[in-house]
């Protein structure tokens, strides 16, 4: 697993998007079991208790779940997954719409630029 830290955001913020990533992605599918709190921070090169503080983060919000002395795994919740997807779906919608207007682009030349791009692959 490789995560590519910024300097503005708090390094579990970071790891919580990236697990959000995984999960849209289809990488992390429902009831994956998943890297030790331990094995993460090894990973990622990150203090233990940032790993701690991502996954007390990622099981309030319902991400992933822990049982007892069993390893987490990610929740089966269609609901929950698929509010993942749209939150960052809405996150890089806002991003573009932020920009196209600060620099004063109407939107259908935008979209249309967009739907090239996209459909270009890159």
């Amino acid at each position: 697993m490789k995560v590519k830290f910024n300097n503005r955001d708090p390094v579990y913020v970071q790891v919580i998007r990236h697990f959000k990533e995984q999960i849209a992605s289809g990488y992390f599918e429902p009831g994956q079991e998943i890297p030790s709190r331990r094995e993460l921070a090894n990973q990622l090169k990150i203090n233990p208790n940032t790993a701690q503080r991502a996954y007390k983060e990622m099981e309030e919000q319902g991400l992933i779940l822990t049982e007892g002395n069993l390893p987490s795994r990610i929740s089966k919740d269609e609901q929950i997954l698929e509010m993942v997807r749209e939150e960052l779906i809405l996150e890089a919608v806002d991003a573009f719409v932020h920009s196209i207007r600060s620099i004063n682009i109407p939107i259908h030349e935008a979209l249309h630029l967009a739907k090239d791009k996209y459909e270009e692959g890159n």
